[in-house]
């Protein structure tokens, strides 16, 4: 039973930091390009904290589509909530098949590899948005390594 726990929060991908945020940096770009998921979050107007926690990035989102993203932190800035994940854990949900238990938001935070916080109604009701933006990464490379 110990076997099966060890190395059980170990990095199922190899990555690097600066290159999980160099991937991160380019959801913006990439969201332009998908006109159906900003079609999807059409309704959708917030401001908020999301990407890897060695460097979160402070995202506005304007009816579905970013309209700003500054690296965090940003004197006096406000968020309604925040969505960080360790670069480990958004490498390996950007992998083309991501591992079992890596492979979704809640269950990143569920194994302690993500945290979700602040007032969470924006990020609930548009789950599935949130979900297929910060996956995007995932159709253009293939995953990060």
């Amino acid at each position: 039973m110990q076997s099966e726990r060890m190395g059980r929060d170990d990095p199922p991908v190899p990555f690097s930091s600066d290159t999980v945020i160099a991937a991160f940096k380019t959801i913006p770009d990439l969201l332009v390009r998908d006109e159906a998921l900003a079609a999807r979050g059409r309704w959708l107007d917030v401001d908020c904290l999301l990407g890897p926690s060695t460097q979160p990035f402070h995202v506005a989102i304007r009816s579905g589509k970013i309209v700003d993203m500054a690296p965090a932190p940003v004197l006096m800035r406000s968020w309604r909530f925040a969505y960080r994940a360790t670069p480990a854990a958004l490498a390996a949900y950007w992998h083309e098949m991501p591992p079992a238990g890596w492979h979704d938001l809640l269950a990143l935070t569920k194994r302690g590899q993500a945290t979700l916080e602040g007032d969470l109604h924006p990020f609930m009701t548009h789950l599935q948005y949130f979900k297929d933006l910060l996956a995007l990464p995932r159709r253009s490379s293939g995953g990060v390594s």
